[in-house]
C-alpha cells in the first residue's frame, strides 16, 4: 500500500537479466554482420559457378539477419511484465462490480460437437462472480437444431451443476473435464452429490449423443417454443434470426437447486441469406455486441472459442483487478489470456502448445504496451470494442455505470423480438460495423486487425499467463490440421501487412515502437517461407555438385556461422526448456517450424500475393476440426505423426525432404567410392551438416512415404510424385548417372529390403 492509502489491484514487475540478454544479442548481431562481410566479400566473378546461387545465399541470409534481429528487439526481448494480483477487489466494490457477458462461439455441430460446445457453456456459467451479473450467449453460426436442443439440456443441468460447483470449489467447472480428473479417485473419498451429478450428467450426454446419431429431434423434444423458430428455416445459408433466450437472469423464477440466482443464457443464430456475406466469426462476434447490448449489456466482454474450456474459476477476477485499478486501470482495454490445450501429447508432436509464443514472447509484447488479440479467452471493455477512443479525462465508469434492472412489463418474447432485428443480414449496411466499430472485416484473421485497430486509438492490453491456466481447448492432432491452421494465420497477417491497416504505417506513430516492430514480426511470417525454401534445396543441391558454398573448416570465416549457428540453437533450447518443455519436445517444434514455413507460409504467401493482383478470390474461413477418428487419435497419443489425405503441403513436403535424401545417399556413395570423406568433411562441412540435419528432422516422412502400412501413412500419389521430381531434379542438377534410377527401383528398394519397418502396432 501506498503513502496515500491506495492499495493497487495489480503489481508489475519487470522480467531480469536483460543486460546479459542483450549482451548475448549483441554478439549474434556481431555474427550475423560478419557472415554477410563474408558473402560479400567472396562472391564468385562473372562466369564462374554458383555466382548466382552464392548471390541468392546472401539474399536469404540478409532476411534471416533481419527478421531475426528483430524478434530479438522486440517480442524476445524479456522485457516482459510479471504481474502480482491483489484479489480484495469483491471487499472494496460489493455489489458494484460490472456485468460480464461471455460469448461462445461454434459453426459447426459436425467440426465441433455439441457436447464440446454445451461443456465451455457450462464452464463459463459456474464463474465465481456473482450470477446476476454474469450473462452468457452462445452463437450457432450453423443454425443447428441440435446444437439448441444441446444447449436446452445444459439450462437444466445448470440447476444442478453450478451449486455443485460453488459448495464444493470445483475445478476445472467443465464437466466433462471435472469428472475425467476424478473418475481414478477413490470414491468413497468423494462428496456424495458427486453421485448424482454425474448420473444427470451422462443422462444428459447419452440425450444428446443419441439425438445427434439418429440425425433428427424426437417429436417429444420439439415441444419447446424455441423449436418453433426453425418453421422459416431452409439451410445454414438461409434462415431468418433464431433467438432465444434460455434463462433469464433477471427473472426472480430463474433459479438453481439450492434456490440462487442463474446466470442468464442466450442462443443466437443471425440472420443468413445467400446474397449476404456473413464475414464469418467477425460478423458473428458483432451480432452478439449489439444483441448482448439489448439484453445484459454487460461493460465486460469475454470471448472463448467453443472447445476453449474455463480452467479457473477466478478467471473472472483476475481480468477485472487489471479493469478497475484506480489509477492504471482506465488505460487498460483488453486482458489476453493464452491459449492452453488440453490434449497436448508429452513430447508436444506438432507443436501446438505455442509454448515459446505464450511463455516468452507475448511477455516480451507485453513490455512495449500489450499483446496481440488472439480471438479467445480474451476480455475487453464493451465501449472499446464499439469504437471508442481513449481519452487522458477517461476514470472507471464501473461503479456508475451498473445494469438496471429491464422494465418487467417487457416480457421475454418481446425482448427476444427487438433483438432479433439487432442480428439481421441488414442491419450494419450503410454503419461503421466492421470498419470503426466491432471486429474487423475483411481478414482471415479478424482478431489481430481488431487488436490493433484498439491499441492504436490509445488504449493498452495486458497479457496475463497465471500459474493456473485460464483456459483450456483442444489442439490439431493431424498434421494436415495444424498446417491448414497455420496457413490461415500466416496469410492472414500478410494480408493485414499489404492493407490499409498495416502497422507499418497505420500504427506509425500511435503505439510504441517497439509494439509496432513486434506486430510486423507476425504479419512478415509466410515471407520467411523464400529463404528457407531456398536454404532447405540449393545447398543440399550443390552438395551433390561438389561446389562449396560455405567457408572451409580452416578458415577463420568458419568461426561466425558456427558461433552463430549454434548459439542460436542453443538459447532456443534453453528458452524452450525454460517453457516447461522437453528436449524431444524442441526437436519436434524445429520440425513444425520447418514444415510451416516450406509448405503453410509459402502457400499462404501465394495466395496472399495472387489476391493482391486480382488472381484470387477472398480467403475462405477454414475450421479447424476439434474431434478426430479413433484410430488417428491413437496414433496421436503413440506420437505417429498422422498424414493420410493427398494435400498440396503434403506434396511440398514430399518433394524438399526426399530431395535432401536423395543428395545425401548421392554424396555419401561418391564419397565411398572415390575415398573423398575428408575432402568432404574439410571443404563443406557445413553444407554436409544442413543436408545431413534436414534428413534427420524428416525422419517421420520418411516412414510415413516408406516404412508404414497403417492408414496415417502418405498417400501413395505423393509418394510417387516425390520420388520421381526429386530423383529428376536431382539427377540433372548432379550431372551423373548416379541417380538415374526410376520410380519402380525406389519402390523395390523399398519392398524388398525396408519391408519390416515401422508397422503401427
Amino acid at each position: 500500500m501506498g503513502n496515500d492509502g491506495y492499495l493497487p489491484l495489480f503489481e508489475t514487475k519487470r522480467a531480469k537479466g536483460r543486460t546479459l540478454y542483450r549482451v548475448f544479442a549483441g554478439s549474434i548481431f556481431v555474427g550475423i554482420c560478419l557472415i554477410w562481410s563474408y558473402r560479400v566479400s567472396h562472391v564468385p566473378r562473372h562466369g564462374e559457378d554458383g555466382r548466382l546461387v552464392w548471390i541468392g545465399l546472401l539474399a536469404a541470409e540478409l532476411w534471416f539477419g533481419f527478421i531475426g534481429s528483430l524478434l530479438k528487439l522486440t517480442v524476445g526481448t524479456l522485457y516482459g511484465n510479471e504481474f502480482l494480483l491483489c484479489l480484495c477487489m469483491v471487499v472494496r466494490y460489493g455489489n458494484e462490480l460490472p456485468g460480464v457477458d461471455i460469448f461462445v462461439c461454434t459453426a459447426d455441430p459436425v467440426i465441433e460437437p455439441p457436447m464440446m460446445v454445451i461443456n465451455t457453456v457450462l464452464s463459463v456459467m459456474a464463474y465465481d462472480y456473482p450470477p446476476e451479473k454474469l450473462s452468457v450467449y452462445l452463437s450457432d453460426d450453423a443454425g443447428s437444431q441440435l446444437t439448441f436442443y444441446a444447449l436446452l439440456e445444459a439450462s437444466q443441468f445448470a440447476k444442478y451443476w453450478i451449486p455443485f460447483c460453488k459448495k464444493f470449489n470445483v475445478e476445472p467447472r467443465s464437466p466433462a473435464a471435472y469428472l475425467d480428473s476424478i473418475s481414478i479417485s477413490d470414491d468413497s473419498k468423494q462428496p456424495k452429490e458427486l453421485a448424482t451429478i454425474k448420473k444427470l450428467y451422462e443422462d444428459m450426454k447419452n440425450q444428446v449423443e443419441n439425438v445427434a446419431k439418429l440425425g433428427r429431434l424426437p417429436e417429444v423434444h420439439l415441444r419447446h417454443k424455441g423449436f418453433s423458430e426453425w418453421d422459416s428455416y431452409s439451410s445454414r445459408h438461409d434462415h431468418d434470426t433464431i433467438l432465444q433466450i434460455l434463462i433469464d437472469g433477471k427473472d426472480p423464477n430463474a433459479k438453481d437447486s439450492e434456490g440462487c440466482v442463474l446466470p442468464t443464457l442466450v442462443y443466437v443464430a443471425r440472420e443468413k441469406r445467400p446474397q449476404y456475406f456473413h464475414n464469418f466469426k467477425a460478423g458473428a462476434m458483432n451480432a452478439l455486441v449489439r444483441v448482448s447490448s439489448a439484453i445484459s449489456n454487460g461493460q465486460i466482454v469475454l470471448n472463448v472459442d467453443c472447445d476453449m474450456y474455463s480452467n479457473n474459476s477466478l478467471a473472472v477476477r483476475d481480468a477485472l483487478c487489471f479493469f478497475m485499478d484506480e489509477k492504471k486501470g482506465h488505460e487498460i482495454a483488453y486482458v489476453q489470456f493464452p491459449q492452453n490445450f488440453d490434449n497436448i501429447t508429452k513430447n508436444e508432436l506438432y507443436s501446438s502448445s505455442l509454448r515459446v509464443i505464450s511463455q516468452v514472447e507475448f511477455h516480451g509484447l507485453d513490455g512495449y504496451g500489450g499483446p496481440l488479440y488472439v480471438g479467445t479467452g480474451c476480455f475487453h471493455r464493451r465501449d472499446t470494442l464499439c469504437g471508442r477512443k481513449f481519452s487522458r479525462e477517461i476514470h472507471n465508469e464501473f461503479k456508475i455505470d451498473i445494469p438496471k434492472d429491464r422494465e418487467r412489463e417487457e416480457t421475454i418474447a418481446v425482448l427476444e423480438e427487438k433483438s432479433k432485428v439487432l442480428a439481421s443480414c441488414t442491419y450494419e449496411n450503410n454503419t461503421a460495423w466492421g470498419k470503426e466499430m466491432g471486429l474487423k472485416y475483411g481478414c482471415p484473421v479478424e482478431d489481430v486487425i481488431t487488436g490493433l485497430s484498439i491499441q492504436c486509438r490509445g488504449w493498452k492490453s495486458v497479457y496475463y499467463n497465471p500459474e493456473r491456466k485460464a483456459f483450456l481447448g483442444v489442439a490439431p492432432t493431424t498434421l494436415a490440421q495444424i498446417l491448414v491452421q497455420h496457413k490461415r494465420w500466416s496469410e492472414g497477417d500478410f494480408q493485414i501487412l499489404l492493407s490499409k491497416y498495416s502497422p507499418a504505417w497505420f500504427a506509425n506513430g500511435k503505439i510504441s515502437l517497439g509494439l509496432q516492430l513486434g506486430y510486423c514480426c507476425y504479419c512478415l511470417c509466410a515471407t520467411n517461407c523464400l529463404a528457407v525454401l531456398y536454404y532447405s534445396i540449393v545447398p543440399s543441391l550443390y552438395l551433390l555438385r561438389g561446389i562449396p558454398l560455405f567457408p572451409e573448416l580452416s578458415s577463420p570465416w568458419f568461426l561466425p556461422f558456427a558461433y552463430v549457428v549454434i548459439s542460436k540453437y542453443m538459447y532456443s533450447l534453453a528458452e524452450y526448456l525454460w517453457s516447461g518443455g522437453r528436449v524431444l519436445g524442441w526437436w519436434n517444434d524445429q520440425r513444425i517450424w520447418l514444415y510451416k514455413r516450406t509448405s503453410s507460409y509459402l502457400l499462404g504467401f501465394i495466395d496472399t500475393i495472387a489476391k493482391s493482383l486480382g488472381l484470387h478470390s477472398d480467403s475462405a474461413f477454414v475450421i479447424t476440426a476439434k474431434v478426430s477418428k479413433q484410430e488417428v487419435y491413437r496414433r496421436y497419443v503413440k506420437e505417429i505423426m498422422e498424414f493420410g489425405d493427398s494435400s498440396a503441403m503434403f506434396t511440398a513436403l514430399a518433394t524438399i525432404a526426399l530431395i535432401n535424401l536423395v543428395c545425401l545417399i548421392g554424396l555419401m556413395k561418391k564419397a565411398i567410392l572415390n575415398e573423398g570423406i575428408p575432402i568432404i568433411y574439410e571443404t563443406m562441412l557445413l553444407q554436409f551438416v544442413l543436408c545431413a540435419i534436414l534428413v534427420l528432422i524428416n525422419w517421420p516422412l520418411y516412414q510415413g512415404l516408406f516404412f508404414r502400412k497403417d492408414n496415417g501413412k502418405m498417400p501413395k500419389e505423393i509418394m510417387e510424385f516425390g520420388a520421381s521430381s526429386s530423383s529428376a531434379m536431382s539427377s540433372l542438377w548432379a550431372n551423373t548417372a548416379l541417380l538415374n534410377f526410376t520410380l519402380p527401383a525406389w519402390s523395390g528398394a523399398v519392398e524388398d529390403g525396408l519391408n519390416h519397418g515401422f508397422n503401427e502396432p
